[in-house]
């Protein structure tokens, strides 16, 4: 297959796709490690700019079950905080928790503080607010990820404040929670989270917090996109708390491990490139390192495009890959995030994806891009 795409100064050259690769879905899951997808939301295009289409974006959660992948439901892949409103965040949670009991499939929920006005609040209506949605989460049956919240980071006056919420949310949770990392590249809002823009000493203040309520945390989503800052943290964990690792740039390392210890994944590029993930996670189970190196290899470069700066514009890239793989009919997005990266890097995005072989139908992902190149103009 061959198709003529735009460059950035305004040549046009002619590009031929290659041949896909074959990814079956696995016997079942894989053992070695635990993976989570960061799962995205599809729009309804024909209702309001906050509508959800349910069935598909239900049906994007049983492929990512079908290779073996637990779900991070309503997570900022799901564009918590970039146009999906609390309530329908609430009814994604249900929704999702409802298929993974008729499937048997994994899943983990954010909760957040989003339903709250933006800027500061009382730590008291924080608190309140995390509760609400760790409410839902568990009358869903999802294990919770305590989101880092945009709130509590307007409002703390220090890292006593992250210890006096994270405290109170731990102490009822109904099962261990996963704690939420999210750096400012993620996040611009969430600058000196646990209470200092310096991460050694922000490193220092979720430590306290994870070795004082070890037994109430199942691990923490660590998302700063720096490898040796991970480890370095991995190494001090209390034992029987994991790393999930969120680094979208550096995942086949981190989740591959040494010999003090390995990170497992919470990702949102795992939403992209599932069936590679999958196939991956399973030549790991198996001692095949060359092949697991030799999977995820191509991925890399294709992540760390579609994660490039402004890095919280990543979930353009996500729902376009899904559009271009065949898993929903449009390129919309809710709150009309489609126009939030440019044409030349969503070109980009289509090759890369192509050399990755996560093209699995060619001729449709050619068809839809000469399309959408023609509407661009």
């Amino acid at each position: 297959m061959k198709i003529d795409l735009p460059r950035a100064d305004g040549s046009v050259v002619p590009y031929t796709l290659g041949e896909p690769r074959a990814y079956p879905p696995p016997a079942a899951p894989a053992t070695s490690r635990v993976a989570y997808a960061a799962a995205h939301v599809v729009a309804d295009p024909l209702a309001g700019p906050e509508a959800v289409d349910w069935e598909t974006t239900l049906a994007f959660r049983r492929h990512l079950w079908s290779y073996g992948l637990g779900v991070a439901e309503a997570m900022d892949t799901a564009q918590r905080g970039m146009g999906l409103n609390w309530a329908a965040t609430r009814e994604l949670i249900e929704r999702s928790g409802a298929e993974a009991r008729a499937c048997g499939g994994r899943i983990v929920c954010g909760a957040g503080t989003d339903q709250l006005p933006p800027g500061p609040a009382p730590l008291n209506r924080i608190v309140a607010a995390y509760e609400e949605q760790l409410g839902v989460i568990e009358a869903a049956g999802g294990t919770p990820v305590l989101m880092a919240s945009r709130q509590l980071a307007a409002s703390a006056r220090g890292p006593g404040d992250y210890a006096e919420v994270y405290g109170r949310l731990l102490g009822q949770v109904a099962r261990p929670a996963v704690l939420h990392w999210l750096g400012p590249m993620f996040d611009p809002a969430l600058e000196g989270y646990w209470g200092s823009a310096d991460l050694d000493a922000a490193a220092e203040s979720v430590l306290a917090i994870l070795t004082e309520h070890a037994a109430k945390v199942d691990g923490i989503k660590v998302s700063l996109l720096d490898a040796g800052r991970e480890v370095a943290l991995r190494r001090r964990l209390p034992a029987g708390v994991r790393l999930f690792t969120g680094d979208d740039f550096n995942y086949p390392e981190l989740i591959r491990g040494d010999d003090l210890g390995y990170s497992d994944a919470l990702l949102g590029v795992f939403d992209p490139i599932a069936p590679a993930a999958a196939a991956a996670l399973g030549a790991l189970d198996g001692g095949d390192l060359e092949s697991y190196e030799w999977i995820l290899a191509p991925t890399v470069p294709l992540a760390r495009h579609l994660f490039a700066a402004p890095t919280y514009y990543y979930k353009t890239g996500v729902v376009f890959l899904a559009w271009l793989a065949g898993h929903q009919a449009h390129f919309r997005m809710v709150g009309g995030l489609e126009s939030a990266r440019s044409v030349p890097h969503l070109v980009r995005l289509f090759e890369l994806a192509d050399r990755a072989g996560l093209l699995p139908d060619p001729e449709l992902a050619v068809a839809r891009m000469r399309a959408w190149l023609t509407v661009q103009g």
